[in-house]
């Protein structure tokens, strides 16, 4: 069939004073079709008009597909067993995409222009990384500022309010700032309750937030798009930073991943036309700067100290003087490092992997054990 360009041409080519056969010549092709698309008249091509074989029996086809529960294979399965009709597989499904049976058409998701220090975006994603020796399903998290796409990205053993804390303090003092808004997914680490616009954060986030300088809101539920910039970065993040790395333990793996956020932000962007890094050095000064102290963020737990000398904390267990067994004692837990209240207890450095006791002082031996009983790997 001969497009709109090709019959427009003919017809202006008649109007002019040329013949069938001149015209023919000068656009390589048949007479008969100069003469068809003269007599026809018009530019555009006649819209093509083809019965379907599944249109006759479109009613079934409804049916069925509500029977069977949007199931296009046993829809298939049914129409033929009562039909004899020859209907490939392929042909059913692309009658009903026509004809929306089942296919609801994409919407367009549209574009989120952000101002510099309007916005940045946090979320988190489970993965499997190699860390002492092992394959363990890690937390990570990640920020990204909306306008320049600079990204911040820590990995954790788990995902608390504890870790989110901990995660966005270091973040903000990463970029130097916060913007005014912090986009999450009705994550409930941070809502109390509601979604969307009508989300209402934690008091103790919420208080967080108003330290640094930023607010929590949360997308509209299944409204994913909306944080499209932090999501993107998980799937970069599993297909460049995870592969071939091994990690001897979590502060090499977050010390890696300062490295490579490092060279990310430092590597141009074909779709913005320059580095995060060279946007970022006219949002910086939008940021809302830091307070002149940030408190070092801690959990506090409460526990009683075991027959063997040992108090519990996720999992591990840290060793105190036996003079306390039996006693409740205040554990404080900071990113780096456990202590208790009694003024004889020394600190210890917060583990993650492999869980095991550790011991303060020469006068105790060190007792590898996992507190959750399972065997030893």
């Amino acid at each position: 069939m001969l497009d709109q360009t090709i019959r427009a041409s003919i017809l202006t080519l008649r109007e002019a004073g040329h013949g069938t056969r001149a015209i023919a010549r000068a656009l390589h092709i048949s007479r008969g079709a100069v003469k068809a698309v003269i007599a026809d008249g018009h530019a555009a091509p006649p819209p093509i008009e083809r019965d379907e074989k599944a249109d006759r029996f479109r009613d079934d086809i409804l049916a069925l597909h509500a029977s069977c529960k949007g199931n296009l294979v046993r829809v298939h399965e049914e129409l033929l067993a009562r039909h004899p009709i020859v209907l490939s597989y392929q042909a059913l499904t692309a009658f009903c995409r026509r004809h929306g049976i089942g296919h609801q058409p994409p919407t367009p998701v549209g574009h989120y222009p952000f101002e510099p220090g309007e916005e940045m975006q946090h979320d988190t994603s489970p993965h499997d990384v190699h860390i002492s020796g092992a394959v363990r399903r890690v937390q990570t998290a990640s920020l990204v500022l909306a306008h320049s796409r600079m990204v911040f990205m820590q990995m954790y053993p788990r995902f608390t309010r504890f870790h989110c804390k901990v995660f966005l303090t270091e973040a903000v003092q990463y970029f130097g700032g916060a913007c005014a808004d912090c986009m999450i997914d009705n994550t409930h680490v941070v809502v109390l309750r509601g979604t969307g616009k009508e989300m209402v954060p934690v008091p103790e986030m919420e208080a967080f937030g108003r330290r640094l300088g930023f607010r929590f809101v949360a997308h509209e539920k299944g409204d994913a798009n909306r944080s499209a910039h932090v999501e993107r970065q998980f799937d970069h993040i599993e297909r460049n930073f995870i592969p071939g790395r091994e990690f001897s333990d979590f502060a090499d793996a977050n010390q890696q991943a300062r490295t490579w956020c490092d060279k990310v932000n430092a590597s141009f962007k074909r779709h913005l036309h320059a580095s995060p890094r060279d946007l970022f050095a006219v949002e910086v000064s939008r940021l809302r700067p830091l307070p002149a102290w940030i408190p070092e963020v801690y959990a506090l737990h409460q526990r009683i100290v075991d027959l063997e000398g040992y108090v519990h904390v996720d999992g591990h267990m840290y060793s105190v003087p036996y003079q306390l067994i039996g006693k409740t004692v205040e554990v404080r837990e900071t990113k780096d490092q456990c202590a208790c209240s009694s003024d004889r207890v020394r600190s210890h450095p917060t583990r993650c992997v492999p869980r095991r006791a550790v011991v303060s002082g020469p006068r105790w031996s060190i007792i590898v054990r996992r507190a959750d009983r399972s065997p030893l790997r």
